[in-house]
């Protein structure tokens, strides 16, 4: 089987978690597999489209294409699969206006034509249902291989709560601020760590700042103690499928988070983590895991339990091949 992985970044989580990190795996079954950019150029797009017949499936990570070019794309494509983590079919919540005609046009445009959508959660879903019943839920998976369980170090000392992320989430981590700020006034014990590539400023409160990288993620992820994910409760956070909780449980460091879209699914209330909306609850539940290193340590271990389970992918991969090939060799999924 030869797939065609459509991708526009290299670097970007979405490409690297939802299509990267499969290749050792499909290629170790067998499948002849091609990473392709998004083109810009006109005539760079009609050479590649007029290519895409030798390919038994074409996978389109993401990118809505105009109705012109996905016209195109599948009448030459054999199969087509698309998938989306994200909630492309708004404007990101930043923007004052989240509904977007030409995003809503290009998506139901392109779910209808599609062989197959891969959701990665079930809001996401949803939303692809009213044009096409071929749809599947597929999170976004962790390879455990590439982490360990950070040390059960001795109680005391500094707490580091952390957030790992891209610039443009660092928009929910600023609504806290003025809550860990308050917290460090209680416990001067404490730090935040904003692991990214721009970051944020406190006069009152201790930030340690450390530029991403993918070979020292693992260590920054255990250098946190709590790991945080705030979002805003807006259509566009609902399609977050929680990448920073995965890679913090992935560690065993706890999570409190926004109870929004996959949030809920992954962070299990007092189980491996706290929900928190308010900066009221954001400085109870933190208090909590500041207070207690052993629950800190329960709720790690047991979030690194709920990756094993149903977040891996070592559990994830072979069910994605599964799909693929029937997709592949079936006239309709």
């Amino acid at each position: 089987m030869k797939i065609a992985f459509l991708i526009h970044n290299m670097e970007a989580p979405s490409c690297r978690y939802r299509v990267l990190q499969y290749f050792p795996y499909l290629k170790q079954q067998g499948v002849e597999v091609s990473v392709h950019l998004f083109k810009h150029k006109l005539i760079d797009k009609w050479k590649f489209y007029a290519t895409l017949g030798k390919y038994d499936l074409i996978f389109i990570q993401r990118k809505l294409f105009h109705p012109v070019d996905f016209w195109y794309i599948r009448r030459k494509a054999k199969k087509i699969v698309y998938d989306f983590d994200d909630a492309v079919m708004y404007r990101s919540a930043k923007s004052k206006n989240p509904h977007s005609f030409s995003r809503r046009i290009k998506f139901a445009h392109m779910m209808k034509r599609a062989d197959l959508i891969i959701a990665g959660n079930e809001f996401l879903k949803t939303k692809v249902l009213p044009h096409n019943s071929n749809v599947v839920i597929i999170p976004t998976s962790i390879d455990l291989s590439r982490y360990s369980l950070k040390e059960d170090l001795p109680n005391g000392g500094r707490i580091t709560v952390g957030w790992l992320g891209s610039r443009s989430s660092l928009r929910y981590l600023r609504s806290l601020i003025p809550a860990f700020e308050n917290i460090f006034r209680k416990y001067p014990n404490i730090q935040l760590k904003i692991v990214c590539s721009e970051f944020l400023d406190s006069p009152h409160l201790p930030i340690i700042k450390k530029s991403w990288s993918w070979d020292e993620e693992e260590e920054d992820l255990k250098s946190f103690d709590i790991g945080v994910m705030p979002l805003s409760n807006d259509l566009w956070s609902k399609g977050k499928c929680g990448l920073k909780i995965l890679q913090y449980f992935s560690v065993g460091i706890p999570a409190i988070c926004t109870p929004v879209g996959m949030n809920r699914d992954i962070v299990e209330e007092g189980v491996n983590g706290f929900w928190a909306m308010t900066a009221e609850e954001w400085e109870e539940k933190l208090s909590i895991l500041i207070e207690n290193h052993t629950l800190r340590k329960q709720m790690g271990r047991e979030g690194r339990e709920k990756v094993l389970e149903g977040y891996s992918i070592q559990a994830i991969a072979p069910r994605l091949l599964s799909i693929l090939k029937q997709v592949a060799e079936k006239n309709k999924f």
